[in-house]
């Protein structure tokens, strides 16, 4: 590693929402800066005007804060290098482009599609792949082949052009990646990239990305392994500008792969199989098209971070669940997977119902209680904590909360068919009566107590106790599910457990 600080960005395009992949990429460069003590830069890559969709760049934003991925300069924070949006800064590409061609490393281009069409269409009649490169480029109307002058008036009448970068023909490039190791490249297989196009006054992403790399004092860039073929180009440019003392190192990350191994895992995907692939709901402007979110399918971000660190890099040890400072202490690049990670939606959720078991009773109550008010149920903290504390093991998701503890709070008022149809009929029903003067009296209705007693009636009158603790369960909860009778009951208090069997006493007719 150069000895500079470090300085990593992460740079999206807010073209839609957030991939679960581009999370992976932002979280990866916030483990480095933070485990090396630099910066950690969000930059809104927004100069493709075509593809812009409102609203995408909060939902970036919003993303990375839930997943606890903070940001020390960029858009929403601010920072020495201001603005942090491309389409800001377009006044200053326009430079950096023309220094380019000054310096014979670019070119104006003023060929029509129609014109590119005909060298396609040629080079396909000759069995060959149509390349915009250095056999094409002087047959073109460009300022390789038209005069200083010609290029001057085609500029001054407003002629639509671009500026292309002049791909050195059979050269080798040769690379560092920090994941892949050496790479080398002939220049001659590579095609002249457009950096700056007219039509719109901005550039593409190749220029924007390497002048605000430069200006942003970006010392390593972490990105996904789509750019690798772009690398080469990345470089020749650092070398054009003559940036090569501050280029940064490149690191360049594994495709998150569909459940099946094969392909980069889509929305698709998701939809098919019944998980999400964004971080948040997110509804198209456009269209209204809607897409899942680990947020809103229960998911808690540490789990879902921790679930996505571990997709493409290990800690060389048998650890699976790490904290957010736990990950920055133990993350390096040199054990990021060259090769793809398959995404496993069994995993995700197993990561998920960990961090829930391992929930406090106060931290549940905040996840439950926006539950229960959905359902028209007003609480105390205490008593929300309290019952998700005794059925969190038995939850995955943050919505399996409502299932799990919803009859400590609402009584039933019908009663699951296939328990009523076993365990209310013969005595059953005369059984409970007599419970219920047990409970009646008992002053100390906490679950040891209570336990102790009704045992103790059960054995003295030769009852079988799955027959009462059945029955039992019908009345309180209203089905075969739940924790243990005795934690029901202390939860319940004496009041409203007599109140329940009083209820099904009443309105329940026994089965025949």
């Amino acid at each position: 590693m150069k000895n500079r600080e470090v300085r990593v960005r992460f740079a999206p395009s807010p073209t839609g929402p957030l991939h679960i992949g581009g999370v992976r990429t932002a979280l990866y460069n916030y483990l480095f800066a933070r485990r090396h003590g630099g910066k950690m830069i969000l930059r809104i890559e927004d100069t493709d005007s075509q593809r812009f969709v409102p609203g995408a760049e909060d939902y970036i934003i919003e993303s990375l804060k839930w997943c606890g991925i903070e940001i020390d300069e960029g858009v929403g924070v601010g920072g020495p290098h201001a603005p942090y949006r491309q389409s800001e800064r377009r006044e200053i590409y326009l430079k950096y482009a023309r220094q380019l061609v000054d310096a014979g490393w670019a070119y104006y281009a003023f060929d029509t599609p129609a014109e590119l069409e005909t060298l396609r269409q040629e080079a396909e009649a000759a069995g060959r792949t149509f390349a915009y490169n250095y056999e094409v480029r002087t047959k073109l109307p460009t300022s390789l082949s038209l005069t200083e002058a010609e290029v001057e008036e085609r500029i001054a009448r407003g002629d639509q052009w671009v500026i292309r970068f002049k791909m050195p023909e059979g050269e080798i490039v040769e690379m560092e990646d920090l994941i892949r190791g050496h790479v080398e490249v002939n220049t001659s297989t590579l095609d002249d990239k457009v950096l700056y196009k007219s039509v719109d006054a901005l550039p593409t992403y190749h220029l924007a990305n390497i002048v605000d790399d430069h200006l942003m004092e970006v010392s390593h860039v972490i990105r996904g392994e789509e750019w690798l073929p772009s690398l080469p180009l990345h470089y020749l440019l650092y070398r054009a500008f003559g940036w090569q003392e501050s280029q940064p190192e490149f690191a360049h990350l594994p495709l998150l792969l569909k459940p099946t191994g094969g392909g980069k895992l889509s929305k698709r995907d998701g939809d098919k199989m019944g998980f999400p692939v964004f971080p948040l709901f997110w509804q198209s402007p456009a269209t209204g098209e809607t897409a899942h979110g680990y947020r809103e399918d229960g998911y808690l971000p540490e789990a879902f971070v921790n679930m996505l660190a571990l997709l493409g890099w290990n800690p060389g040890t048998e650890q699976e669940l790490f904290s957010m400072q736990e990950l920055i202490d133990a993350f390096s690049l040199d054990r990021v997977s060259k090769s793809g990670a398959r995404f496993q939606p069994d995993k995700a959720k197993w990561f998920n119902a960990q961090y829930m078991h391992r929930k406090s009773d106060e931290e549940l109550a905040a996840l439950l209680q926006p539950v229960l008010r959905e359902h028209g149920v007003e609480t105390t903290d205490a008593l929300a904590g309290r019952a998700a504390g005794i059925m969190k093991e038995r939850a995955t998701l943050v919505g399996d909360l409502w299932d799990l503890t919803s009859y400590f709070f609402v009584a039933p008022a019908e009663f699951e068919e296939k328990q009523t149809r076993k365990y209310w009929k013969g005595d059953n029903p005369r059984i409970l009566r007599e419970l219920r003067e047990v409970l009646a009296s008992i002053d100390d209705f906490s679950k040891e107590t209570t336990e102790q007693i009704v045992h103790a009636w059960i054995e003295q009158h030769g009852l079988s106790m799955g027959q009462v603790m059945n029955t039992l369960r019908l009345a309180l909860v209203g089905a075969g599910k739940g924790p243990g009778m005795y934690d029901v009951t202390a939860f319940l208090g004496r009041e409203e457990t007599l109140r329940r069997i009083d209820y099904i006493l009443a309105n329940l007719k026994p089965a025949e």
